[in-house]
């Protein structure tokens, strides 16, 4: 089951107490799903819970029936209301004029939650999120050019910062941000989905900053060898050449804990030393047996 769904369903599990708030979220699956105007109804679906809580919506809301509904076990279905009578019962419920462009009828969402109501039922029609792991994405999606300005006015009256955006002929209220989007389902009653979100997230950022770490430790290993390679290179030219044993003590020293050690960092061939010196000391030693080796080619 994607995300997407899963968020669809629990919020499907809201209860439908009030029929202000059940007219409110049936407001929001009209003007986001596939067909609604003055010939019909249509609402297409593939999921389980939006097929069973649709006739219970439908009913509590405007007490009327579908003229259709699909079979529990098909897959995708469609509900269909053609009835002339249910359909100006619905229209007539928010005001609406059956031959006129759809706008969003803001005397039906003033109260909090039947505003949360109306963008649960929108988010059931028309709305998608990614999946977190991958990416943070939610959007609505209405053919009705008017709802497509009308309902991010509302979300921004409500606290929320949406983008639009048009793509195929439909009008898109979308978010980008993680905690916009928690916010959103919070508030939309998938509270559960929010905190798989928020954990998501969480593991998202832990496995980037691994990947990093892994990265930096990589690079520093490589340098490491390298540097290595070329200190032991040079300790080899000075010993063929003669010019190893007519060197400083110390110098001796370090070229041998070096060859002895080519896997040691320089705090631990420091630490070795007799007496033991610094990092930056034993650092400086390696550095003028490799510039000795080069005057010795």
């Amino acid at each position: 089951m994607s995300f997407s769904s899963g968020v669809k369903q629990e919020l499907c599990k809201q209860s439908i107490a009030r029929r202000c708030c059940a007219q409110a979220e049936a407001y929001g699956v009209l003007l986001f799903c596939n067909t609604f105007h003055s010939r019909g109804l249509r609402i297409i679906t593939e999921s389980p819970w939006l097929k069973e809580r649709l006739p219970v919506l439908f009913r509590k809301a405007f007490r009327v029936s579908f003229d259709e509904i699909p079979d529990a076990d098909e897959g995708k279905g469609t509900f269909l209301i053609e009835d002339g009578e249910k359909l100006k019962c619905i229209f007539d419920s928010f005001g609406l004029e059956q031959n006129a462009p759809l706008h969003v009828n803001f005397a039906h969402l003033e109260e909090e939650h039947c505003r949360t109501a109306f963008l649960r039922g929108a988010f059931l029609a028309g709305g998608s999120v990614t999946d977190p792991l991958k990416s943070y994405h939610l959007e609505l999606a209405t053919s009705h050019y008017h709802v497509g300005r009308e309902v991010p006015a509302l979300m921004v009256d409500m606290g929320f910062a949406p983008k639009t955006t048009v793509r195929k002929g439909n009008y898109i209220t979308y978010f980008k941000q993680s905690e916009h989007i928690e916010d959103l389902l919070t508030a939309i009653g998938a509270p559960i989905s929010a905190m798989d979100m928020m954990t998501s997230k969480l593991e998202r950022n832990l496995r980037g900053s691994v990947n990093r770490r892994v990265n930096c430790d990589a690079a520093n290993l490589d340098k490491l060898v390298a540097a290595a390679q070329s200190q032991i290179e040079a300790i080899h030219v000075l010993e063929e050449q003669g010019a190893l044993v007519s060197q400083p003590a110390k110098l001796q020293e370090a070229a041998r804990l070096r060859l002895e050690n080519p896997e040691l960092t320089l705090g631990e061939l420091a630490a070795l030393c007799d007496p033991p010196v610094t990092k930056s000391a034993f650092n400086h030693r390696l550095r003028k047996l490799v510039e000795l080796s080069k005057s010795e080619k």
